[in-house]
């Protein structure tokens, strides 16, 4: 699926939004280049829905799918005067009954490398860090053991 112009954009969100809550969208809907780690966002204040472009790039139309329906569940329940946000009741209920996404998955070029390795010297549990411990200063978290550098 190549980039979408803009008009393309918003007949797709409207379509999705008649398919799935039976409601128009009537506000704005745009791509922002400077989103990373989301794949989305609605802005409530400007009724603006925001996309990060390179899920439409990177990933298939499924996943892309999934964050439209997303944002769209913030918009109508904000359009409403329903809760939208994450926590709110009614969010996680419209997000069940449209099948959207809970968190969407991560972009390829996204995942973490991991550098160093650390072991619990009592009970074993690893942790994968991305920085370096102090092992002088930090212990386990779920023992208080001591840790060991492993790579």
């Amino acid at each position: 699926m190549a980039l979408l112009e803009e008009k393309v954009l918003f007949e797709l969100v409207n379509k999705l939004s008649e398919t799935y809550f039976h409601k128009p969208f009537r506000h704005d809907v745009r791509f922002n280049h400077r989103l990373r780690t989301t794949g989305g966002r609605y802005i409530p204040a400007k009724k603006l829905i925001e996309l990060n472009p390179r899920y439409v790039t990177d990933m298939d139309e499924h996943e892309f799918m999934g964050i439209i329906k997303h944002e769209l569940c913030h918009y109508h329940l904000h359009i409403e005067g329903k809760g939208y946000k994450h926590r709110d009741k009614d969010f996680r209920n419209l997000l069940k009954e449209t099948g959207s996404p809970r968190h969407c998955n991560p972009l390829p070029t996204e995942k973490i490398e991991y550098r160093y390795k650390y072991k619990c010297n009592k009970c074993h549990h690893v942790y994968n860090r991305r920085r370096r411990v102090n092992v002088e200063k930090y212990r386990c978290g779920k023992c208080r053991g001591e840790l060991i550098f492993q790579k």
